[in-house]
C-alpha cells in the first residue's frame, strides 16, 4: 500500500503541466508554421505581380507615347519589392506597388490603342488574375495570423507562450487611403 498519497498527487500535476506544456508548445509550433507557409504563398503571387510588370510596362512603352513619370513609379515599386527583407518591408513595398500600378491602369484608359493591342489585353488578364490570387493569399495569410494570435493570447495558454517566445504576427492591412482611387490630370 502507498503511504505517500501526495507523491502520487505530486506526480499526477507534474504529468498533466508537462502534457499540457508538450501539447501547447506543439500547438504553437504548428500554427506559427501555418503564418510562414501563408506569408510565402503571399510572396508567391506577389513575385508572379513583379514578373509580370516589365513586360507591362514595355508593352506600355511600345504601343503609347506615355508617361514617363508613371512607368518610373512601377519600376521603383517593383525594385523596392525585390530589395525588401522583413516581412514587414515586403507589406509596405507591396501597398507602394498597389498604388503605383493603379495609378499606371487609370492612366492607360486614356490610351485606346493600348488598350486594343492583344499584348496588353493578354497580360492585363494575367496581371487581373494575379491580383485575386494576392487577394487570396492576403485573406489566408490573415486568417493564419489571427489564428496564431488569438491561440498565443489566450489564457493560460499565453503564459506558455511566452516562457517559449512566442510573439504577436502583423496580419496584411491595407494603407491609409487605399479605398481612394488614384486620378490622372492629362491638362498641361
Amino acid at each position: 500500500m502507498i503511504k505517500k498519497p501526495w507523491l502520487i498527487a505530486l506526480l499526477v500535476v507534474i504529468v498533466v503541466v508537462v502534457g499540457w506544456a508538450w501539447s501547447g508548445y506543439n500547438g504553437f509550433v504548428g500554427q506559427e508554421e501555418n503564418v510562414k507557409n501563408s506569408w510565402a504563398q503571399v510572396e508567391t503571387t506577389y513575385q508572379r505581380r513583379i514578373d509580370l510588370i516589365p513586360n507591362l510596362v514595355n508593352t506600355v512603352k511600345g504601343a503609347a507615347d506615355f508617361e514617363q513619370s508613371t512607368l518610373t513609379a512601377v519600376t521603383e515599386a517593383r525594385t523596392q519589392w525585390q530589395n525588401a527583407g522583413t516581412r514587414q518591408d515586403k507589406l509596405e513595398a507591396a501597398q507602394g506597388m498597389e498604388g503605383a500600378l493603379a495609378r499606371l491602369l487609370v492612366t492607360v484608359e486614356a490610351y485606346p490603342q493600348l488598350k486594343a493591342t492583344e499584348a496588353y489585353r493578354d497580360l492585363m488578364t494575367q496581371l487581373e488574375g494575379t491580383e485575386n490570387r494576392i487577394s487570396v493569399a492576403r485573406r489566408d495569410y490573415n486568417d493564419a495570423v489571427r489564428q496564431y494570435n488569438v491561440a498565443i493570447r489566450r489564457f493560460p495558454a499565453m503564459l506558455l507562450a511566452r516562457i517559449f517566445g512566442f510573439a504577436q504576427e502583423t496580419p496584411f492591412e491595407a494603407v491609409e487611403g487605399a479605398e481612394i482611387a488614384p486620378t490622372v490630370d492629362f491638362t498641361l
